[in-house]
């Protein structure tokens, strides 16, 4: 019997600033620096010694693995039974965008925030630290979560994505958490047409409005910038999609109930982009696509799902 593949997916230690912070102290309030300077400090070696123990772990199990740096990820990823990120959300989305429906992957929090810590410096600065809301795993139970995926205890859940088309060509990269279409400049308007489809036909009004751009959100990014902005949390294996649009103009009373939907299973959402640019952001500003006047982009849940080993506590919701 072959040996079990891994792909150790790690969260890079040059997003930690403490190490570029000695030619700007004088230029921090000097009660503040030495406390936010050690907040960095543990933040860089609690992540590191995480991977170091990770790599220990898989170093005792029979499995054949291989560690790289998110940044250098660049094609999609396959010939692997399993991929683990270790570091937060951003890392596991990231792994997200070069993964089909085959592969189940693990987060692991590198860096879990610490309550007392940040109850300690509130007067002081957000000493919040990585969420790490899809990620089952922490230092401190990898061991135990990965013994039971690989001894079949523990099964991946199976969780939406969002379909981009561009103009009927339809994206390669799906996202996990949200899609952000809006001009590149966050002060200028956004004129956006859309509506919605079942099956082909319509079913919903046409909404023209101008705003700051619209999202749409998985089950999953509900909880993200979605929640932020007046949305609902949504369970975590729902089909559905939410939309908000932000911050719109509204010249009628009777389209404020048409900013802030859902988009069922079974719907596509239909928008016309009436800018003279802007982008399609995809998980965040790490990802985009371009899109000018006149473009249509379809969204829909109809995206291959992904395999997410999850924290019990989200599917006891």
């Amino acid at each position: 019997m072959s040996r079990r593949r891994v792909l150790l997916l790690l969260k890079p230690f040059d997003v930690f600033p403490s190490r570029r912070t000695e030619g700007i102290s004088s230029s921090l309030p000097r009660i503040k620096y030495p406390q936010v300077k050690h907040y960095l400090d543990d933040r860089y070696r609690v992540h590191k010694d995480t991977i170091n123990y990770c790599q220990n772990v898989l170093c005792q199990k029979s499995l054949d693995w291989e560690p790289l740096l998110r940044n250098n990820l660049c094609q999609p990823i396959s010939n692997v039974d399993l991929v683990i990120s270790v570091g937060g959300d951003g890392t596991l989305l990231q792994a997200s965008h070069f993964m089909d429906d085959s592969i189940p992957i693990l987060g692991v929090n590198s860096d879990p925030t610490k309550p007392e810590e940040v109850k300690e410096l509130s007067g002081e600065f957000d000493a919040t630290r990585s969420t790490g809301y899809l990620c089952a795993a922490t230092a401190g139970n990898f061991e135990q979560v990965l013994d039971k995926i690989l001894e079949g205890f523990m099964a991946p859940s199976e969780v939406s994505r969002i379909s981009i088309s561009l103009n009927g060509q339809v994206l390669s990269t799906y996202a996990l958490n949200d899609v952000l279409v809006a001009h590149p400049c966050p002060a200028t308007i956004s004129r956006i047409s859309f509506l919605l489809k079942t099956d082909g036909e319509v079913s919903s009004p046409l909404v023209n409005c101008r705003s700051s751009g619209l999202r749409v959100s998985t089950a999953a990014g509900s909880t993200a910038a979605m929640l932020s902005a007046g949305g609902f949390p949504m369970p975590i294996l729902c089909d559905d999609l939410q939309y908000m649009v932000r911050e719109p103009i509204l010249t009628e009373a009777a389209n404020s109930n048409l900013m802030h939907g859902i988009i069922k299973s079974d719907q596509t959402m239909y928008m016309a982009w009436h800018s003279k640019e802007g982008f399609i952001y995809i998980d965040g500003s790490n990802m985009f696509q371009s899109i000018q006047h006149g473009d249509v982009i379809e969204l829909s849940s109809m995206a291959p799902i992904l395999k997410v080993f999850l924290p019990p506590h989200l599917l006891r919701t």
